[in-house]
């Protein structure tokens, strides 16, 4: 057994656990599960394995579901059994709580009611991908999920243009490769992005190369298992004639050419007039 029994505190304890890989959770981590007065999940199921996996007994302890559609009456009876002076472990069905996972609201009360609140830090996809992926990590904006809808997915990417640092996203594989034909539309054919995917697990895979690249590789080819998406911040100032025609043939593929033109003219921050004229020639050639 690498756990320890120690006396906790009253108050929240989050949880960060393994992404894949049952031996990559920490020995503190292992502490508070083996110690708190009461357990809560997103997956109480998932939970349960990897304290069996780690031989933390549950040991009639109480072990609660909180998820997206729990409602407030499990955060209510979280914070009345911190009010009674007793430790609340918290756990994500992988990864840090709150980071695309549930927990925000339960993390809100305890704080807004003057109870006690850390974290036993754990693995993260967003940092392991961005560790993997080749692309810059001084600085980086993490978008969760992308909208499902074409159009709504290509307006948030189109917000996201000229963020000046890495973009790391969650996506599911079968939207991958839809996601990946809309970024190359929206925020250029020749940025540099990557693909990584079931991190930590047997069949990790890093995919690297340019929007396009990528684009085309899982056209029709949806993976399998978790996945992040990594693109590279803007960095040409001034755009190329290939780039400008590759982005507007991309749009022009799923879109009118009205919209194509205007996607692609405020991407570019270029006149609407100067687009307009080589949608036309292309639609011509």
């Amino acid at each position: 057994m690498n756990f320890q029994k120690v006396a906790l505190s009253a108050g929240l304890y989050f949880i960060g656990v393994p992404i894949g890989t049952a031996r990559d959770i920490t020995l503190r981590a292992l502490d508070v599960l083996a110690s708190a007065d009461v357990l809560a999940a997103e997956d109480t199921r998932s939970l349960r394995r990897l304290m069996d996996i780690h031989g933390v007994p549950l040991a009639g302890r109480p072990l609660v579901a909180l998820h997206d559609h729990s409602g407030a009456g499990v955060t209510e009876r979280l914070i009345r059994a911190i009010e009674e002076g007793r430790s609340v472990a918290y756990a994500s069905e992988a990864g840090m709580p709150l980071i695309a996972d549930p927990g925000f609201e339960l993390s809100r009360a305890v704080g807004q009611a003057g109870h006690m609140l850390t974290c036993a830090p754990g693995p993260s996809a967003i940092l392991t991908a961005l560790v993997l992926a080749g692309l810059p990590t001084d600085a980086f904006h993490f978008a969760g999920f992308l909208p499902n809808a074409k159009a709504a997915r290509r307006s948030a990417l189109e917000t996201l243009r000229d963020v000046p640092g890495t973009l790391v996203f969650y996506e599911s594989p079968k939207r991958l490769a839809a996601m990946l034909e809309d970024a190359q539309a929206t925020l250029g054919a020749t940025r540099s992005a990557a693909v990584c995917r079931e991190l930590t697990k047997k069949f990790e895979e890093i995919r690297r190369g340019t929007l396009r690249e990528l684009a085309e590789a899982y056209a029709g080819n949806a993976p399998k298992g978790e996945v992040v998406v990594l693109i590279d911040r803007n960095r040409s100032e001034t755009i190329s004639e290939d780039n400008l025609r590759g982005d507007l043939e991309g749009a022009l593929e799923g879109m009118s050419m009205r919209d194509a033109v205007d996607m692609v003219s405020k991407a570019h921050k270029l006149p609407r007039r100067q687009v307009y004229q080589l949608a036309l020639e292309l639609s011509k050639g």
